[in-house]
């Protein structure tokens, strides 16, 4: 793994805009969709998954069998995991609020879940029945009435034994095998078999992620995600067996994702770089890994500690970790990260699968500006006036005046209307 001085490093990454040929595939995929509904559906399920589908969603049987065919450990697994994503995000959960003042006005913010949420979880080799939990629980959690999954199918017509019981687990039974950017455009416009939703959420591959960048505006989505990352920023007490794996964990996801190490310690770069070698030689995803490592992975020497944040804060990873003596110390530092695990058996993983914090994270530096996957990303808060007549009288020539100086005259005329009733009024109980 190269080592190198911090400033030599740019950070880099074009990521998630696709080539014109994917983005003009994306579109066909999407019109042919919105124009002919299930008929589209099922003829580029046949090409792409290899299955010709007459209905898309689960039966009851499918998932009787799936719940026979997964280990009792791993559904045991899956179910504290959804204990403590609810726990989690259970404290997320926002409340209409109202306000009054003396002079009778009534200010709020109503909170309401949206109506429809749609899923997508990859399906294939790529089964992530934790993405499942990540993605429908805080839906759930919010009020969502209706939570509905799209994945797509193997050659058999059938989906992963382990998405099926994941999603029963967090209460999901409307699940759809369509996968790809048709599963997207199903969701955006609806078909005969599959209702539009409001919002769409969950990662995939790039033509999910293309094809959720076109929609968005048709309906909301949580992200455009990109290839994984982590950054981990550590100090001459960090293990470097721990850094290895943990900087690993996430190159084996894909050949662009991002590893980097920030460290002081010339010594601990240098047997970082030794077992990250060590551990690729049998790791079962080698390729992948080795690729991203070659290509995106860098350890990058800093001369101090607050040059290191910097580094950390340019960066914006999706995961940081803080491998260090004192960790807490340093956490007022982080200014940029999607999601932050201090000290030395906070190992990123946890964080993926079972601590309760959700994996849908902010990648390719846009943790400086967005956040991971919560409850929030599933409500809508409407705004709630109620001007009380005084406030009205004592106000309203500020408000016609700040009309007139945007050239609104109708917004001025509309309060005016009601201020030359409040003077007619006056005059009459003057004559009274």
């Amino acid at each position: 793994m190269r080592i190198m001085s911090a400033s030599q490093y740019d950070g880099k990454r074009s990521v998630d805009a696709g080539t014109r040929e994917q983005q003009e595939a994306v579109k066909a995929i999407l019109t042919s969709v919105r124009q002919q509904g299930d008929e589209a559906l099922r003829y580029y399920t046949e090409r792409f998954d290899r299955v010709l589908l007459q209905n898309f969603r689960v039966s009851e049987s499918e998932f009787a069998e799936a719940s026979e065919l997964v280990s009792p450990q791993v559904k045991a697994a899956l179910k504290e995991a959804a204990e403590n994503i609810r726990a989690f995000h259970e404290r997320q959960v926002r409340q209409s609020w109202f306000t009054t003042k003396e002079s009778g006005t009534l200010l709020g913010q109503l909170i309401r879940p949206l109506q429809r949420a749609g899923l997508y979880v990859p399906g294939g080799t790529a089964a992530y029945p934790s993405s499942v939990l990540m993605n429908a629980i805080p839906a759930k959690i919010a009020g969502v009435p209706e939570v509905v999954i799209t994945t797509p199918p193997g050659a058999d017509g059938k989906i992963n034994p382990a998405i099926l019981v994941a999603a029963q687990i967090a209460g999901v039974t409307e699940i759809y095998k369509v996968g790809g950017a048709q599963a997207i455009a199903a969701l955006t416009y609806g078909t005969e078999q599959i209702k539009a939703v409001d919002k769409i959420v969950g990662p995939g591959n790039i033509f999910v992620a293309l094809a959720k960048r076109e929609v968005f505006g048709l309906v909301s989505i949580d992200m455009v995600a990109g290839p994984s990352e982590i950054a981990v920023i550590a100090d001459e007490t960090a293990n470097p067996q721990y850094v290895a794996a943990d900087l690993l964990s996430q190159a084996e996801h894909d050949p662009m994702s991002a590893a980097i190490l920030v460290t002081t310690s010339k010594s601990l770069a240098e047997q970082v770089s030794q077992e990250i070698e060590r551990q690729l030689a049998d790791l079962p995803r080698k390729s992948i890994a080795e690729a991203a490592i070659r290509d995106y992975g860098a350890i990058l020497l800093v001369d101090d500690l607050d040059e290191g944040f910097a580094v950390i804060n340019r960066i914006a990873p999706e995961h940081l970790e803080i491998m260090m003596a004192e960790p807490f110390e340093h956490l007022g530092k982080v200014e940029n990260a999607g999601a932050i695990f201090l000290g030395p058996y906070s190992s990123e993983p946890v964080g993926d699968y079972f601590a309760g914090t959700n994996h849908v994270i902010p990648t390719n530096g846009t943790a400086r500006f967005s956040s991971p996957l919560s409850v929030d990303d599933f409500i809508k808060k409407s705004s709630v006036v109620s001007y009380s007549k005084r406030d009205l009288r004592d106000n309203g020539h500020k408000i016609v005046a700040l009309a007139e100086q945007e050239g609104l005259s109708g917004h001025g005329r509309a309060i005016l209307a009601r201020l030359r009733d409040f003077e007619t009024e006056e005059q009459e109980s003057e004559k009274r």
